[in-house]
């Protein structure tokens, strides 16, 4: 143990960061490839209930206490007709659908993904077409969604079976609205006008609704972070946050640079809280924005084979990552990030859930199954409620191709005090030794170990499949609790949930 590389935290119940919003758990499911079709619905299946939803399915999101559900999109919103997809079914059209150019049957639309997302345990997150549509449509939709009765689009809705509404509580201003690849692209002053005209028709529908100002498509893009500062510069007073969208990947097959990527969605966070904050400075205000990071995830194993899928068929295998090892390592990284942030990151939505990059894998007509990425979304969601403490860490650094002074031990803690419980989240990115970590914990008087969960594999490219799943988490880690301080052994290359409990 002596040769080991050190690493030590603090961890105080004193030293809080915030209250931690339970809808940086949230997900998405987008009307692409086969998160819908196939994914959450598929009416044949055998484990389909009345309405076509795969109970399957339905238990494993479930499972992983999911609180609010992005939908349609995503890049299809930005060409959608939401009335397309309500009303009787079998009077629905169906559209070429010009994101991901397949055929939209709208079998699924606003009221079923309601209905779904209520036997999920989910909220909703509504997304409105700010690409070829605007106020009007926002508008309507939303007086469909919430308004009791009494009104054309209301009384619609109950024309359709549901007398009661939907109470959709948080709504995107569109979507990505910067990206060349949108329909409807927009410019920064487009973009700021169009969504501060539409937030003020939404509220005056309904005032108690929460509003999205679309950021920036990623960090990388052109007019990062000008867009923010010009858009903000309209919405900053009609909205409660600011959209982020990051993906990552490991092309180039460099685990230690792959691995140090969260410092990248750490960089990214802190210049939209000082973007937002300099518009609030600017314009005197006395609201603190607070950043919605609605799209992320590792996106790159599937890019080859979406070139070879034939334009204009329905549901076809789109996006389908299959994950391996060292992607639920680096999800790990992230969501630790996202806790690290918990007084600003008050919504972050893991794109997808279903099929698409996502957690949760389906066969047609089989079994649905958990990628390697389940895992340390289920722990965080689980285990990750209450408060986000700011830690004292030190540890050995490295260096890779685009960042330095990378630390081997990514690491939080998490204080529920309603539980009297305390969880430490701890990455090892070390790729070949283990790392001996000595956390002071002694705030926590009268604690025991509950267990320590690891994740970890010999192989960096492990992945899970419907046959089996070879990537899964056990509860034998190494750690030991002695006079208030945590002894653990953190295994190279592992995901560490290290949960403590009053005795």
């Amino acid at each position: 143990m002596s040769q080991l590389k050190k690493a030590s935290m603090v961890v105080d119940k004193a030293y809080r960061v915030a209250e931690i919003d339970k809808r940086i758990y949230g997900s998405f499911i987008e009307h692409l490839g086969r998160a819908v079709y196939g994914g959450i619905y598929e009416p044949g299946h055998p484990s389909a209930d009345e309405q076509g939803f795969r109970k399957d399915v339905l238990e494993l999101v479930r499972d992983l206490n999911v609180p609010i559900v992005r939908y349609p999109g995503g890049n299809m919103v930005s060409a959608y007709n939401w009335e397309d997809g309500v009303g009787p079914v079998a009077s629905r059209p169906r559209r070429l659908e010009l994101a991901w150019r397949t055929i939209e049957t709208n079998e699924m639309g606003t009221n079923e993904f309601a209905d779904w997302a209520r036997k999920a345990g989910s909220d909703v997150m509504m997304a409105v077409n700010l690409g070829t549509r605007g106020i009007d449509a926002a508008r309507n939709l939303l007086e469909y969604c919430n308004h009791p009765s009494g009104s054309y689009y209301s009384d619609l809705r109950i024309s359709h079976g549901y007398k009661e509404p939907h109470k959709i509580k948080t709504w995107c201003l569109g979507n990505e609205m910067d990206g060349p690849w949108q329909v409807g692209q927009k410019t920064p002053e487009e973009y700021g006008r169009l969504a501060a005209e539409t937030a003020k028709a939404m509220r005056l529908v309904d005032p108690t609704i929460e509003l999205v100002s679309c950021g920036s498509s990623n960090s990388a893009m052109p007019l990062f972070p000008q867009w923010e500062a010009t858009t903000l510069e309209h919405t900053y007073e009609h909205v409660d946050f600011v959209s982020l969208h990051q993906y990552f990947g490991n092309a180039e097959n460099d685990p230690a640079n792959y691995l140090a990527k969260g410092l990248e969605m750490d960089r990214f966070i802190r210049t939209v809280i000082s973007t937002a904050d300099f518009i609030k400075a600017k314009k005197r205000s006395k609201k603190t924005l607070n950043l919605s990071f609605d799209e992320w995830n590792v996106w790159y194993h599937s890019n080859d084979a979406d070139k070879q899928i034939e334009p204009w068929t329905i549901a076809p295998p789109q996006l389908e990552d299959h994950y391996n090892f060292e992607d639920a390592l680096l999800v790990g990284t992230l969501l630790i990030t996202f806790l690290k942030h918990a007084d600003r990151v008050k919504i972050a939505c893991l794109a997808q859930l279903v099929n698409v990059i996502a957690p949760i894998m389906t066969e047609q007509g089989g079994s649905a199954w958990r990628q390697t990425i389940y895992y340390p979304y289920l722990h965080a969601s689980l285990y990750g409620r209450g408060v986000a403490l700011h830690t004292l860490s030190k540890s050995p650094t490295y260096d890779s191709k685009e960042f330095t002074d990378v630390p081997y031990l990514e690491s939080t803690a998490v204080f529920n005090e309603e539980k009297e419980e305390v969880t430490i989240f701890a990455v090892n990115r070390h790729l070949e030794e283990g790392l001996q970590l000595e956390c002071d914990v002694r705030s926590f008087e009268g604690y025991k170990i509950a267990e320590h969960i690891v994740l970890e594999h010999s192989d960096l490219k492990a992945r899970n499949s419907a046959a089996k799943e070879e990537v899964v988490p056990h509860t034998g880690g190494n750690s030991k609790l002695d006079g208030g301080v945590l002894h653990a052994v953190l295994s190279a290359k592992s995901w560490n949930v290290i949960r403590l409990v009053k005795a």
